[in-house]
């Protein structure tokens, strides 16, 4: 992986990327192709440097694949003594549909029971980002989650709950703009019915 930094001075705008530069060349020939496939001028001002963005565009939208999601939660352990629900909210989703290609985008709800240890809570919303920043479904993304966390931390339970809206149901198929998709997995404690429903309590309301 390399860095790079843009700097346009007009505006004294800097802006640091990171991306695996040959990767970018590979794949950028690929999309100039694709552009050509579908009838696209590729050598028109507005066109030219799209398949080299959309290299780089693909590259920040995948770039889960070089996350290593048990890591990340393992970086921050903590032992404590702490055996109540620990719940992340409200984490903003942005993944692709692996069918399409097109984007979901949503939220995470994700809770877990301590069982003596800890973890950073901007950690929760790592993983998840680990996760959803690959070609995914909504499905797998959850339970991928759910197992991350109860295999890293071992804790009494997890709950995970995702609600998204799919661009791929939207946009293209049967058009349909204003579904939306909610999945959720539990383990241990979040499996007894008292305990899930606190959960669900909790994440639908607003304690501002």
């Amino acid at each position: 992986m390399k860095f790079s930094l843009h700097q346009e001075d007009n505006v004294g705008y800097s802006k640091v990327e990171l991306y695996n530069e040959a990767n970018v060349l590979k794949i950028a020939d690929h999309y100039r192709e694709i552009l050509k496939l579908l009838g696209e001028d590729t050598e028109r001002e507005g066109i030219l440097q799209s398949p080299v963005r959309i290299a780089k565009s693909m590259q920040f939208l995948t770039q889960g694949y070089n996350m290593d999601p048990d890591e990340i939660l393992k970086s921050a352990l903590f032992k404590e003594d702490y055996r109540q629900m620990v719940i992340v909210k409200d984490i903003e989703i942005y993944s692709l549909c692996e069918h399409h290609m097109l984007p979901f985008v949503g939220k995470a709800y994700v809770a877990y029971i301590p069982n003596g240890y800890i973890t950073g809570l901007s950690k929760i919303a790592r993983v998840v980002e680990a996760f959803s920043r690959r070609l995914q479904v909504q499905e797998r993304l959850t339970t991928q989650i759910k197992d991350c966390i109860q295999n890293a931390l071992n804790p009494l339970g997890v709950a995970v709950v995702i609600e998204a809206k799919h661009m791929c149901m939207s946009m293209r198929g049967v058009e349909k703009q204003n579904s939306v998709t909610t999945t959720s997995d539990f383990t241990g404690a979040f499996q007894k019915e008292a305990t899930r429903q606190e959960f669900i309590k909790l994440i639908s309301s607003n304690l501002s």
